[in-house]
């Protein structure tokens, strides 16, 4: 005849959810099989304590074992629980602290390998057309030299166990194998320069293919080329940061490209044909109307940076038009100008078109 579950934890019909918690805590501490090894009666006791915990620690069943008693449940009891699965559910439900429900067994772990990240310098013309490096880094990589065994500080497990003194009696803890930093499995000989997991620095070259219209900071993952994975596990990534380098006559924002044409007065006012440069030796040809202004504006659409992905759009060139004036002249041009200082003509006369400096600042910025 099976126990009341109460008498099992020792605590009253009428004890509160957290009372039983404690009670059953204490029970499977000290009934633990890590505590009590080969005590048949004890692993008994622990299996009844997880059976009680498991119908009262549930305010739902244990309504139904008020009610009914062990006829609420099923006969597919704790009973036909496997061990390490209790001792799992123990672990879950108080932490791993205590080094209980952990197999004892030796444990094999592989981890990948970490990740690598490198800047990779690209002007604009690898910008805009996208490029092909090849670069050379270090990374470890696994010694040909290499053999493993199992870990003889931890015997495989990956952790080490050890026994200290607490209010509540002794307590088992377990930390990482520092020895195998929980892999379970060390090298069998020491290979000179090589980590702990016989992994040994060295440089390797590789292809890089920058897409067009990568951006500053964008980073470019390559799969499977960072360091060598641990025991068997897949090798890291490595990561590939874009740092753009400036032009020396073109500003790049966004998809759009802007560029700085300085022209004289004599061209503002009778109109002429200018050639900018762009990048990888080509160039476009502008047309300056007469009449031009200062700040003007002038679009060559097509002319920027591709947008990235297949369907992405190339932005365009804004070539700004700066009037300039000569801060020394002769005496012949001193008198033109003297001579022309009154014309109508000369006087500031802007239409709606030309917008001021504020209304410009202020359209751009809505």
């Amino acid at each position: 005849m099976k126990k009341d579950y109460y008498d099992v934890l020792e605590v009253s019909k009428d004890a509160s959810q957290e009372e039983i918690k404690k009670a059953y805590r204490k029970k499977a501490l000290k009934y633990h099989p890590d505590r009590n090894v080969g005590d048949a009666q004890a692993e008994q006791k622990f299996k009844e304590a997880a059976e009680a915990y498991n119908a009262l620690g549930d305010p739902q069943k244990r309504r139904k074992y008020d009610r009914f008693g062990h006829s609420a449940f099923s006969e597919s009891s704790v009973h036909d629980f496997d061990l390490q699965d209790i001792m799992s559910q123990f672990s879950d439900r108080f932490g791993s602290s205590f080094g209980f429900g952990s197999s004892s067994g030796a444990k094999s772990t592989s981890y990948k390998g970490e990740d690598l990240r490198i800047k990779l310098k690209l002007n604009l013309e690898d910008v805009i057309n996208g490029v092909e490096k090849s670069i050379k880094i270090k990374k470890r990589v696994l010694s040909p030299q290499a053999s493993f065994g199992r870990c003889r500080a931890c015997n495989g497990r990956g952790y080490v166990s050890r026994l200290t003194n607490t209010f509540i009696g002794q307590v088992q803890t377990q930390t990482t194998c520092g020895q195998c930093n929980g892999v379970g499995r060390s090298l069998v000989k020491n290979i000179p320069n090589a980590d702990r997991y016989g992994r040994v620095l060295k440089e390797v070259t590789l292809q890089i293919n920058i897409p067009p219209g990568s951006t500053h900071e964008t980073a470019v993952k390559i799969s499977g080329k960072g360091n060598d994975g641990i025991m068997d596990g897949p090798a890291g990534d490595i990561i590939v940061v874009i740092d753009e380098q400036p032009h020396p006559s073109l500003v790049r924002q966004g998809n759009n490209l802007h560029h700085d044409l300085y022209i004289s007065v004599p061209e503002a006012i009778l109109g002429t044909q200018k050639e900018i440069d762009l990048v990888g030796g080509k160039k476009v040809r502008v047309k300056i109307e007469s009449g031009t202004q200062s700040g003007s504006m002038l679009r060559v659409r097509g002319k920027g940076v591709p947008e990235s992905g297949f369907f992405g759009t190339t932005g365009d060139m804004l070539i700004h038009i700066n009037v300039w004036t000569p801060k020394n002249l002769d005496r012949q041009h001193r008198e033109y100008f003297q001579h022309v200082l009154g014309d109508p003509n000369f006087q500031p006369n802007p239409s709606r078109s030309d917008k001021s400096f504020f209304e410009k600042i202020k359209g751009m910025f809505g």
